[in-house]
């Protein structure tokens, strides 16, 4: 919740804001570069969360504890509402269906499972994932035996990567993010599509109109997220407050030491205000709702994250609008 911000959706909110006004520091192109360094940041974050991330808010192995088998169904149910609680909140606004996306291993300890040796624990409470990932989808036989014995880690390295949700990445912005990329860096397909001649320009017309919508649909969507409130949570106040202050207090003045240290190493596009801009608002912008669907996903500290959430953004109004006009002044010097 303090590493990953908002890459997408508030990012673009900000430079639509910035860019409107006409004394703005970034020139005349300033909506068309904020919005590009925010759509490429945007599919790289999701890559991240659904690889990275999904692994990381897996749930503990003190959550699967050993029960009788009769309880088993009560104790699912109880967690069941539990999430039902804050699913609302968190996913069915921006991601609707997230509940039918779970993979098999959403919910099971399946790191710890492949890399600790878990003691105390049947194996009939626990599937045995090795096994299952050595097997073919759809029969039971065994695959293929390999020519070269392959190591430990490697394997359980594999497994791991077999067991990533990697087709939640190929969501709509992702695919757009890609294809944009792809035909602004070939000449003849760019010119199929933007110039006043050009043959498809109606496509970019259209999604150019649709576009001036999205904006104010997603701060709609985001009120109507965050409108019911925190719900029950059970970190403590000081871990609470001690997130807020990193993601939105602490994180934005590392933020500016790490741009101007990439400015000295001439890591950074040379003379683009909007490149550094758009840099520092990935350090000060609240945690990303994906991660919230995430935690829905995994079945696993879903009133925390969402809590979280609530609190960040709420205080994100004036953390945001302190750090950018101090970005504002410095830009020009980072």
């Amino acid at each position: 919740m303090t590493g990953f911000g908002n890459t997408g959706n508030l990012p673009l909110a900000v430079v639509g804001s910035v860019c409107h006004t006409k004394d703005n520091p970034f020139g005349k192109h300033c909506n068309t570069r904020g919005v590009a360094y925010v759509s490429f940041a945007q599919w790289v974050a999701v890559i991240l969360v659904y690889t990275l991330v999904y692994h990381m808010m897996e749930p503990p192995m003190e959550y699967y504890e050993i029960v009788e088998e009769g309880a088993v169904t009560e104790i699912e149910e109880q967690r069941r509402a539990l999430n039902d609680i804050s699913r609302p909140l968190l996913v069915e606004a921006e991601w609707p269906g997230m509940e039918d996306k779970e993979t098999e291993h959403s919910k099971t300890p399946f790191i710890a499972r492949v890399f600790k040796s878990i003691s105390g624990i049947s194996s009939s409470a626990i599937p045995d994932l090795e096994i299952m990932a050595e097997r073919d989808d759809g029969n039971n036989s065994p695959r293929s035996i390999r020519c070269l014995a392959e190591p430990k880690v490697v394997r359980r390295i594999r497994i791991v990567a077999e067991q990533t949700p990697l087709q939640h990445i190929l969501q709509p912005p992702t695919i757009a993010s890609l294809l944009a990329i792809i035909i602004g860096t070939v000449p003849q397909l760019k010119a199929l599509f933007f110039g006043y001649d050009a043959p498809f320009s109606f496509i970019t017309d259209s999604l150019e109109i649709l576009g001036g919508a999205m904006v104010p649909s997603v701060m709609l969507i985001l009120g109507g997220m965050l409108a019911e409130g925190p719900n029950e949570s059970r970190l403590g106040l000081r871990t609470t407050i001690g997130i807020v202050v990193a993601r939105l207090l602490v994180l934005p003045v590392l933020g500016i030491g790490i741009v101007a240290l990439s400015n000295k190493l001439n890591f950074l596009v040379e003379n683009d205000a909007m490149f550094r801009f758009v840099l520092l608002l990935q350090y000060t912008s609240p945690s990303a709702i994906l991660l919230g669907a995430i935690a829905s996903l995994r079945g696993y500290a879903v009133s925390e994250a969402s809590a979280l959430l609530f609190w960040q953004h709420v205080f994100a109004l004036f953390s945001l609008s302190f750090y950018i006009v101090i970005y504002f002044r410095i830009i020009e010097y980072i």
